[in-house]
């Protein structure tokens, strides 16, 4: 064989090899966000007493539809037995049914600074939840189902309150030109919660909002309301509060909710 045919099938096979390797790369995907926000709101509820949160998270994606992930948040000093932190952690599974993509996991709630001693409690405060889900065109509909007490609510204490689920609900419309509309409904039940010490078993949250893509920055603005603004409460210490007796916030007042996020 010649020089130049030897060059050719040297160079041939060179661009098989790397196109076998690009091809082995596509299979995983990873992805990161971040954002800044005036508020916390979980599931209505402000995390942060109504003050700013920065956020932000990764995830590991495998073409086959296997996924896992993390995401992090500042909250209430205090609110979750002495946490500032906290940090999710999850992984599942999406698949196609026809025209519906289905998303079966587990997500986990870490506190890592939770002081278990807090209140008589046995436990750090932690949430571990299964969920499925589905997404079809613009709607998004999810249940989520609690396997610890809720948030540690009941530990250290004869009240069991797992068992708890969410149902999550929602609509997003892409308008173009970098506009977007998104609304929310969410329905909270924790089992004897009231028992627990709550003022009812469960509670509503409802979002409407508005994004607007400006080269990979998204601005965001939502409304958040709720059925029981004090189904939970807040304050800048709740432990210092308690200890100075003064008056704690009902945490899911409505109020308008201001972002800056960013995908990568």
């Amino acid at each position: 064989m010649n020089k130049n045919a030897l060059l050719a099938a040297a160079l041939s096979l060179g661009t098989v090899t790397v196109a076998l390797a690009e091809e082995a790369k596509s299979d995983w995907t990873i992805t990161g966000n971040a954002g800044l926000y005036s508020d916390y709101r979980f599931r209505g509820f402000t995390q942060t007493a109504y003050k700013p949160a920065l956020q932000g998270g990764f995830d590991v994606v495998h073409a086959s539809g296997f996924y896992a992930g993390n995401w992090n948040s500042n909250v209430e000093q205090n609110l979750y037995r002495g946490a500032s932190l906290e940090m999710d952690f999850y992984g599942g599974y999406k698949y196609a049914l026809g025209p519906v993509t289905m998303d079966a996991g587990l997500l986990h709630y870490y506190y890592p600074t939770s002081n278990k001693s807090v209140y008589g409690a046995t436990k750090a405060a932690k949430q571990t939840e299964i969920y499925l889900g589905a997404a079809y065109d613009i709607f998004t509909a999810k249940f989520s189902y609690g396997l610890t007490n809720f948030f540690g609510l009941g530990d250290g204490t004869s009240t069991d309150t797992k068992g708890n689920y969410y149902l999550d609900l929602g609509v997003a419309k892409d308008l173009g030109n970098g506009w977007g509309v998104n609304a929310h409904y969410g329905y909270q039940y924790v089992k004897d919660g009231k028992k627990a010490g709550l003022v009812a078993d469960s509670v509503s949250d409802y979002r409407v909002g508005v994004t607007k893509d400006l080269s990979g920055w998204v601005l965001g603005a939502s409304l958040v309301a709720t059925s029981k603004k004090d189904f939970a409460v807040t304050g800048n210490s709740y432990i210092d509060n308690q200890a100075n007796g003064a008056p704690l916030k009902n945490a899911g007042k409505t109020g308008l909710v201001l972002s800056l996020s960013k995908a990568f």
